[in-house]
């Protein structure tokens, strides 16, 4: 009897074994069939939440992805970093994808993917304001983001069209590279400084600063940031990019309907360096702010406005067409 137990337990021991085996080789087989992406990333911020949604929750794999995932500070770096080959997809502002098209080149690069709608800076002073209004501005020194870059043309615009020149009436130092102002603004003496989170968090932790407005509340909706890829990549592999544009749209939907909380520790893995305390105080910041699109669709009307924003700043002469820059299904 007890050499039957032996022998019952070996062969439910040999079968079990060979069921993992079975199940990790099967697990292997598919993730070879999952397609790998290389994407630059413009920056790394909670501003970008919904992304790392997709990610963390597995939606590109559902739909047969398999993202690699580079920091390549700079919408310039991005545009580079695609059109030479080096990933397959940029993220970053869509103003970048219109200097391309501007320049002449032919395997230009076209949107297909909105992430954000909004300009994703908090304007810090180093004061506090009980009744704080765009006014307070005048005469007053500000660390803005790079000239030509979609932070510095929205805010800018955000002081036109509350009757502020940004040339007279204020002193704008354009100079200073995006990783840098946090520092700049701490190590400094000028009066307000737009950051992205979690930098504008950390200055009011410090106490060296306070929020005192979203400049996305005053510059209107625009695709702020957006996917993008060659041309011809776009029109080589359309299933991809389909795929690709419905695991965004599984992660805007998601932080659309989810707690704060529960987000904080979907994308945490993000994020070490933050508690998760801060991390979910930034995602409510972010989503009361109404920062994220609803969908990934990039509209005429939020085209063009981008387009006039780049006008009024003095980048852009001529509009590109919409039907050429932006990819729809």
């Amino acid at each position: 009897m007890k050499k039957r137990i032996i022998i019952l337990g070996c062969i439910i021991l040999v079968l079990c074994t060979a069921l993992l085996v079975a199940l990790n080789y099967k697990n292997e087989k598919t993730d070879n069939k999952l397609t790998k992406l290389k994407v630059a990333e413009v920056a790394h911020t909670i501003f970008y939440a919904p992304a790392y949604v997709s990610i963390s929750k597995g939606y590109f794999k559902e739909e047969g992805i398999d993202i690699d995932l580079t920091l390549t500070a700079g919408a310039d770096k991005v545009t580079a970093a695609v059109l030479s080959g080096d990933v397959e997809i940029g993220f970053c502002g869509s103003e970048a994808t219109i200097y391309v098209y501007q320049s002449g080149e032919k395997d230009y690069l076209v949107n297909f993917a909105r992430l954000t709608k909004r300009d994703g800076a908090f304007l810090v002073s180093r004061k506090k304001y009980d009744n704080f209004t765009l006014n307070d501005l005048k005469g007053k020194t500000i660390i803005g983001g790079r000239k030509g870059g979609m932070p510095e043309m929205s805010f800018e615009w955000a002081l036109k069209q509350n009757g502020i020149d940004p040339k007279k009436d204020v002193k704008i130092d354009t100079s200073i590279a995006f990783p840098a102002m946090e520092g700049a603004f701490i190590g400094g003496k000028q009066d307000f400084v737009t950051l992205f989170e979690p930098n504008a968090l950390s200055v009011e932790k410090q106490g060296l600063g306070y929020v005192v407005a979203y400049v996305g509340d005053y510059s209107g909706e625009v695709p702020y940031t957006a996917y993008n890829a060659k041309k011809s990549f776009i029109e080589a592999n359309p299933e991809v990019i389909n795929g690709f544009t419905n695991a965004i749209n599984k992660g805007l939907k998601y932080v659309s309907k989810t707690d704060p909380e529960i987000i904080a520790k979907d994308i945490y893995e993000f994020f070490p360096d933050l508690s998760l305390n801060d991390l979910t105080a930034i995602i409510k910041r972010y989503k009361d702010s109404d920062a994220w699109s609803s969908n990934t669709s990039i509209s005429e009307e939020d085209f063009n406005h981008l387009q006039d924003i780049m006008i009024s700043a003095g980048e852009l002469e001529k509009k590109a067409p919409y039907n050429k820059l932006i990819y729809k299904k």
